[in-house]
């Protein structure tokens, strides 16, 4: 019974010298916060001298006049066009269009020509580019040249009719034949595979070939025929050579068949 006693007042003791250690760590730690709190209030620099202390009036908006719109002056700013529909084109310079081959440049430029070429009326050399109002002026010689008049201190250009473009050549043809065997200048004959005479197979093989403008093959692939005859046949046919064909004066492709008989012996 005694020994419980000693026990409960030294747990008793323990207890209030821990509440006492609380106690004082919570006053050390809310004196700390203070100091700090009024330290931080006398080191804060509020820099009041660099604060703007103007005064901003707000006026009433003023509605001002519109301006009053200016007069243009346009006897001085252009030449009176006395014509309202203009017959004519006006040019700052004799510069040819780009559909004359025979006239060949003076030089070559990538950068685009600001400058509207003569067209086929009545053009008059001044010191703008201005189109016809209506086309169809008065057309100069039909020999495609320019012919140049003075007039009033202005050159009037008449440009001709433009020669006919050069009409391209057609492309080449192709002409489709039949069994063309007979036709050839050279037909080396294939080989007999081994696997086919292993099989004894045999038989006729047909190739379609196709034959360029100078009379060689330059496509050919099996119609017909055993199969372990086949490769023999397209690279005999590759090695065949024909003479050109002819479509009036110009060669033509043609397509035909080459036969090739495999006979066991």
């Amino acid at each position: 019974m005694f020994n419980n006693l000693i026990e409960s007042s030294l747990h008793r003791r323990e207890f209030k010298r821990r509440g006492s250690f609380f106690l004082f760590t919570t006053a050390t730690y809310a004196l700390l916060f203070a100091i700090a709190g009024v330290v931080s209030i006398y080191a804060y620099d509020a820099r009041l001298e660099d604060q703007n202390t103007e005064v901003v009036t707000l006026l009433t908006p003023v509605d001002f006049p519109a301006p009053k719109p200016q007069q243009i002056n346009h006897s001085a700013s252009a030449p009176r066009n006395t014509n309202p529909r203009q017959a004519f084109d006006e040019r700052r310079i004799a510069m040819a269009p780009v559909d004359r081959p025979e006239i060949h440049p003076t030089n070559i430029s990538t950068t685009p020509n600001p400058i509207l070429p003569v067209r086929g009326i009545t053009t008059l050399i001044t010191n703008r580019d201005v189109n016809a109002a209506a086309p169809g002026g008065p057309v100069g010689p039909t020999n495609g040249g320019i012919s140049q008049a003075r007039s009033s201190g202005l050159i009037v250009i008449e440009v001709g009719t433009p020669p006919p473009a050069p009409i391209p050549k057609p492309a080449p043809k192709l002409i489709s034949k039949g069994v063309i065997t007979s036709e050839a200048i050279s037909l080396p004959k294939p080989p007999y595979p081994g696997i086919a005479l292993q099989v004894r197979a045999q038989g006729t093989v047909a190739v379609q070939v196709l034959i360029d403008e100078t009379g060689k093959v330059i496509s050919a692939h099996r119609m017909s025929g055993h199969p372990l005859l086949a490769a023999a046949a397209v690279k005999a046919a590759y090695q065949a050579r024909f003479s050109p064909t002819m479509l009036g004066d110009q060669p033509v492709k043609v397509s035909g068949l080459i036969t090739y008989n495999f006979v066991l012996q």
